[in-house]
């Protein structure tokens, strides 16, 4: 099986010349029981979305979609040492979650709220790499930050960290389930305790300031130009800084642009006839499912569901037009991918420059 890289995405390495980017963006890469991880994240964002819907409390949707991303953690580690893992993972989400309510009552402005989603990036990564979690880096954590602290009308604070408090328990919960059946029970063993180097910090604060750097300069470029959803962009610019090379890294971030017209396509065929709420959770269901099935053979194929499912998710948080949201999304990623690309081929330009004098 090819080598995963530090995010838990197949990074493939380098091969003959003969074999061209058009591969790389199509391979497709074997499957490893992923529908177990799978499973346990449609449910885990499925039954709190269900269950808010019920009580008539969608404004709370947002809160419990951020909340299940703790499900993600953790994906193929034993059973003791994924519940650690998707507490740290939680935890953190929980720490931004908060951090955006406070935000989004503050009434900041688009400028502010860039400067404010580009630190998130720096700490989230900071802090996903000190906490060894996988997929590394801030995606998840500029996403959350940004998409909450622009909601309006907040609700009350504590119903919504409670929301999303009881939906990292239910996520952690779930991840237990394997324990039910012998089969797939594993050792109740304590992981090994990494102790961080000053060199592991010193890289970690250099991956944190590219992610900095990255969403400021997307987000910033978007907000010039007046386009809605700014976040979008700054997500997709940290998409190609995750890699071990410049090719894949390029890949990377190519795949995020063609997933993303692909997944536009599903997100109309569901949003434009104008579904009902039931309708939207189950579509939510699906295309997280697709998405954790394929996020770690196939990266384009994966935005493909994830792109939808970020849709419907906020429509159903918060329904607007659908038009203008489908069109906002395909702006943004180009703009945020395009950006991170451009930045990996520069840094890869400039590190190429003392080994020609060397």
């Amino acid at each position: 099986m090819p080598p995963r890289d530090a995010a838990g995405a197949v990074d493939l390495p380098d091969r003959k010349p003969a074999v061209t980017l058009l591969r790389d963006l199509v391979y497709v890469a074997p499957s490893s029981r992923d529908h177990h991880p799978a499973l346990r994240c449609a449910i885990g964002v499925t039954v709190p979305l269900l269950t808010v819907l019920l009580l008539g409390r969608l404004d709370l949707a947002v809160f419990a979609t951020f909340g299940a991303f703790a499900g993600v953690y953790g994906r193929n580690e034993p059973h003791r040492r994924r519940l650690a893992t998707q507490l740290r993972g939680g935890g953190l989400m929980l720490g931004v979650i908060l951090a955006a309510a406070l935000t989004g009552r503050a009434d900041v402005g688009p400028w502010d709220l860039v400067l404010l989603t580009s630190a998130v990036a720096g700490i989230g990564t900071f802090l996903a790499g000190l906490f060894r979690l996988r997929p590394g880096g801030s995606l998840f954590h500029i996403f959350a930050f940004a998409a909450i602290a622009s909601v309006p009308g907040q609700p009350p604070l504590w119903e919504g960290m409670s929301t999303a408090a009881a939906t990292v328990g239910f996520t952690a919960l779930l991840g237990q389930a394997g324990n039910l059946w012998p089969r797939y029970r594993t050792p109740w063993e304590r992981a090994a305790v990494h102790r961080p180097t000053t060199q592991h910090l010193a890289a970690l604060g250099r991956e944190a300031g590219l992610y900095v750097a990255a969403a400021a300069l997307a987000g910033s470029l978007a907000t010039a130009l007046g386009i809605g959803h700014t976040y979008w962009a700054m997500v997709a610019a940290t998409v190609p800084l995750v890699g071990q090379s410049a090719r894949a890294r390029v890949t990377r971030g190519l795949q995020r642009i063609l997933g993303t017209f692909a997944g536009l396509v599903l997100a109309a065929l569901v949003l434009l006839p104008g579904l009902a709420a039931w309708q939207l959770v189950f579509v939510i269901a699906v295309a997280q499912f697709a998405a954790e099935m394929f996020v770690l053979r196939q990266y384009a194929l994966a935005q493909a569901f994830v792109t939808p499912l970020a849709l419907v998710s906020a429509e159903l948080a918060h329904p607007t037009a659908p038009a203008g949201l489908i069109a906002d999304r395909a702006l943004e990623t180009s703009i945020g991918a395009s950006v991170g690309i451009a930045l990996v081929l520069v840094l890869h330009l400039w590190q190429r420059i003392p080994s020609r004098h060397a």
